[in-house]
């Protein structure tokens, strides 16, 4: 394993391929010292919590805006690609969880403005967070870094392949149409990222066993969004 270079990357991206699945498994793309320092924030800001919104860290927002990372998402949109979110998911025995089959629908901004398409609005952990037109979520790309194995006992994400097509989702519809469609489970060993459609249709199981699965997912955008709204960012 060893952190990925531009040359790499360009190699094993089909951008049609990504653009028709919605999914995109990236092996081996970061290197074991990217992998430790990811870990040990893992360590300081989720602490027993299911996740924590990562901001602030001027490393972290470095290396998700000029590393390996970003390559990924560049390649998958366009050079403007930046990050929007990121959020540091931690499942182990002390805090195990299930997510029901859903749409991820909002994002962070900095402040409220009214803008058409735009809403309802809510706090998360005290971050102000939107739920945009369609168009928004379909142009972002989701990268889920990951530092443990996921195997098929230590949640594997599930996604429906070619659902972030669908367009918006009902939460109470949205078991019913994965069933309908073909499923991938994402297998992940240390150092791999995922990528997908932000709106693609996912879900996952408790963990099983005494083993962490710490993943970092950034969201990744390279528009500017209407109306006077502003991207919340890694600040």
């Amino acid at each position: 394993m060893g952190a990925a270079g531009e040359d790499d990357l360009a190699g094993v991206i089909d951008r049609e391929s990504f653009r028709g699945t919605g999914a995109l498994r990236l092996k081996a793309v970061l290197a074991p010292a990217e992998v430790e320092r990811l870990r040990a924030l893992a360590d300081e800001h989720v602490r027993g919590r299911p996740g924590a919104r990562m901001a602030g860290d001027d490393w972290l927002t470095s290396f998700l805006s000029d590393g390996a990372p970003s390559l990924a998402a560049l390649f998958l949109t366009s050079p403007a690609a930046r990050p929007v979110r990121a959020v540091m998911f931690d499942k182990s025995p002390a805090s195990n969880w299930i997510v029901a089959w859903h749409q991820d629908r909002t994002i962070p901004v900095q402040e409220r403005r009214e803008a058409a398409g735009f809403g309802p609005w809510s706090l998360k952990d005290g971050v102000l967070h939107v739920a945009p037109p369609f168009e928004v979520l379909s142009r972002m790309v989701t990268l889920r870094l990951h530092l443990d194995e996921v195997d098929l006992d230590n949640a594997p994400l599930r996604v429906a392949v070619g659902s972030h097509r669908l367009g918006p989702v009902a939460a109470t519809d949205a078991a019913e149409q994965a069933r309908s469609m073909e499923q991938r489970i994402c297998l992940a060993s240390i150092g791999d990222i995922w990528a997908y459609s932000t709106p693609i249709l996912h879900a996952s199981d408790r963990a099983s066993g005494d083993r962490r699965r710490r993943v970092l997912q950034v969201d990744y955008a390279d528009f500017d969004l209407p109306g006077g709204l502003q991207w919340r960012g890694l600040a």
